[in-house]
């Protein structure tokens, strides 16, 4: 079934990164094919093992959403990852991408040499209690293409299934 999921997301990954948006088209699809696959191949158990793993890679990046930290099209790319997997790896996926998502973030503050403005933001905040927005041109402030964290994590996922 990675084989499946390898191609689509390569496909929400080039379209996030082009674009900054994920098909809702290209979601549905690999929700489709990757529950298919999962009856396909073991039957209506494996099919339930599909659709918990969507509901937490759903689950669990749905309140990064509500926060504001996140678009839907990546809580949407996340549950359709989630479908391609048992829940168990859906987990491990979803905290993968999750972990690269901060990497690929504290990368860019620092390749952009904006760490000093970060670490005084949340300095204010933790001090005043108060959220601050991010100030115009700082890297907090723009969109980050969360498809790349998805991606990475997935395969990270993967990589160690097949060493352990």
């Amino acid at each position: 079934m990675a084989l499946l999921l390898i191609p689509l997301l390569l496909a929400a990954l080039v379209s996030d990164l082009w674009r900054r948006r994920i098909p809702n088209t290209l979601v549905l699809l690999g929700i489709a094919v990757a529950l298919g696959g999962q009856y396909l191949t073991g039957g209506l158990p494996a099919l339930g093992n599909g659709l918990l793993g969507m509901l937490v890679g759903f689950g669990l990046f749905l309140p990064l959403y509500a926060f504001g930290g996140m678009a839907a099209g990546d809580v949407k790319l996340m549950a359709m990852v989630g479908a391609f997997l048992t829940p168990a790896l859906a987990l491990q996926a979803t905290a993968a991408s999750l972990v690269a998502g901060l990497a690929c973030a504290l990368l860019l503050v620092l390749v952009q040499g904006q760490a000093g403005q970060l670490l005084t933001r949340y300095y204010l905040m933790a001090r005043t209690g108060t959220y601050l927005r991010p100030q115009q041109g700082e890297v907090a402030a723009r969109p980050f293409p969360y498809a790349v964290a998805i991606c990475l994590g997935t395969a990270v996922t993967g990589i160690w299934q097949t060493i352990a």
